[in-house]
């Protein structure tokens, strides 16, 4: 069995807009993906969401975007590298400095949306991505599966650790890529969820949208807080990452 860590996207509301059940959901979890600003979130919400990982002795990460309030940064954009390290080291210094003020710390980076899925097609986004996280000396949460054995290596001499990551909500193609969610069945309910944790913990693998078995060899496990069934389902599988644990 695999012992995975979980881990959530949260701080995602944005002044009286709600988003998510992060107060439930934090102390079912280990890493919290902390949103920074561009794609969701504001200064009095990523305040409130540190103090409670905090309160719930929860690892931090920042979950920076493009900049895509309207798009909730789920668009790819056209951005030189340059001012693309500049939007990712300004979204996390401000986690980091605000962290700070709690007396903890930030541990490493996970790209959002769409900024996440292009780092594995795009060498120089990966490469603005790798500078920043080296540059905040922070790890930097990627894909299992599919982050090549390229990325991993530029990783490496950066420096920079990789953490891999996998999806208990989202249904894989047999590339080992994440079904985009315009596809039918991308998003998978609760019940496929918990089955497709349990196949992650018990044999690192995913059942594919083409049927076949894939190996996923996973350090964390991400359930999406914004999912209508994200809490029910997180309880479970917290259950089910302690017996393996035990």
């Amino acid at each position: 069995m695999t012992q995975l860590k979980l881990n959530c996207d949260l701080g995602e509301a944005y002044g009286v807009w709600h988003l998510g059940d992060d107060e439930p959901i934090m102390p079912l979890i280990d890493q919290a993906n902390i949103a920074c600003g561009f794609h969701a979130g504001d200064s009095s919400t990523m305040l409130k969401t540190l103090k409670l990982a905090r309160a719930n002795k929860v690892e931090i990460g920042a979950h920076p975007s493009y900049p895509d309030r309207v798009g909730f940064g789920r668009r790819s954009m056209r951005i030189a590298p340059e001012d693309l390290y500049n939007d990712v080291l300004y979204q996390t210094a401000a986690l980091t400095g605000m962290a700070a003020t709690l007396n903890i710390r930030v541990s490493y980076i996970k790209p959002h949306g769409a900024l996440y899925h292009d780092m594995l097609s795009q060498s120089v986004t990966f490469g603005a991505l790798l500078q920043a996280a080296k540059d905040c000396a922070l790890k930097l949460m990627v894909p299992a599966g599919a982050t090549t054995q390229f990325m991993q290596e530029q990783a490496a001499n950066e420096g920079v650790e990789l953490i891999f990551e996998a999806f208990a909500d989202r249904r894989y193609t047999k590339h080992k890529t994440l079904l985009p969610r315009a596809e039918p069945g991308a998003v998978l309910s609760k019940c496929e969820m918990l089955e497709q944790a349990r196949r992650l913990i018990t044999d690192s693998c995913v059942i594919s949208d083409c049927g076949t078995p894939i190996e996923l060899r996973a350090d964390t496990l991400c359930v999406h807080g914004d999912s209508p069934s994200a809490l029910a389902a997180l309880q479970e599988i917290r259950c089910l990452v302690n017996a393996c644990v035990d």
